[in-house]
């Protein structure tokens, strides 16, 4: 009963800062801090970080994003794993139209070249971020079934350090590119990640009702 109200206790608060930020963001059009923060990210002078800060953001960007998302869809479904590709495709397509709606509703202007260095300009606006959403809610889901399906094994740590790494690093590499402000990164997560507990709330439910005949992988046997 505690471990409940801790946790729908979190949610809330998370809602309530993303709600916060985005009413900020919504009537201010940039915050001193976020480009004090991009300058100290970007001061990190490092090939190597700005090597590692490219390849984290590629992921994301268009065709690769469909790609990625959809070879490991298939993977899933062809692995007999059809409830958990089902959900992972929802978990790409839902992200993705919640941050184009968000994005369309706040209309946040990106970093300029003049107020930071900005490595490629999009046209798309800024709040919140394409890319920190759909780690979280996509990348973060396939982590998620790789901690609850697998067993503890390298091939299991090596898939929930790459996942688990994606996440961390995609919104320090998106303030770092000059791409987005840290304040659409942290609405970002917040959003985020209340959606990836909805997808995982979702794909909970329906694990036992739907495609209950798929193989022992996908059962909590093959932890054992």
């Amino acid at each position: 009963m505690k471990s409940s109200t801790l946790f729908w206790g979190a949610l809330l608060f998370v809602a309530g800062a993303f709600a916060g930020l985005t009413l900020l963001v919504a009537t201010m059009p940039s915050f001193a801090i976020d480009l004090q923060i991009t300058q100290a990210v970007q001061s990190i002078s490092l090939p190597a970080f700005a090597l590692l800060m490219r390849l984290v953001s590629w992921p994301g960007f268009n065709p690769q994003v469909m790609i990625i998302a959809g070879l490991i869809i298939l993977v899933l479904y062809g692995w007999g794993l059809r409830w958990e590709a089902v959900m992972a495709l929802i978990a790409a397509v839902f992200t993705t139209a919640v941050n184009l709606l968000v994005k369309n509703l706040i209309q946040r202007p990106r970093p300029l070249p003049d107020q930071v260095t900005v490595v490629a300009t999009l046209t798309s606006y800024s709040f919140p971020s394409g890319h920190v959403m759909f780690y979280v809610g996509f990348f973060g889901f396939i982590g998620f079934l790789a901690y609850r399906l697998l067993r503890p094994s390298l091939r299991r740590s090596l898939l929930l350090a790459l996942f688990g790494g994606l996440v961390l690093l995609i919104g320090i590499s998106r303030i770092y590119l000059g791409e987005h402000w840290a304040s659409d990164v942290l609405g970002s997560y917040l959003l985020g990640s209340l959606m990836l507990v909805a997808i995982i709330q979702v794909y909970l439910w329906g694990r036992t009702r739907y495609f209950v005949r798929q193989p022992v992988a996908a059962t909590d046997r093959c932890k054992q």
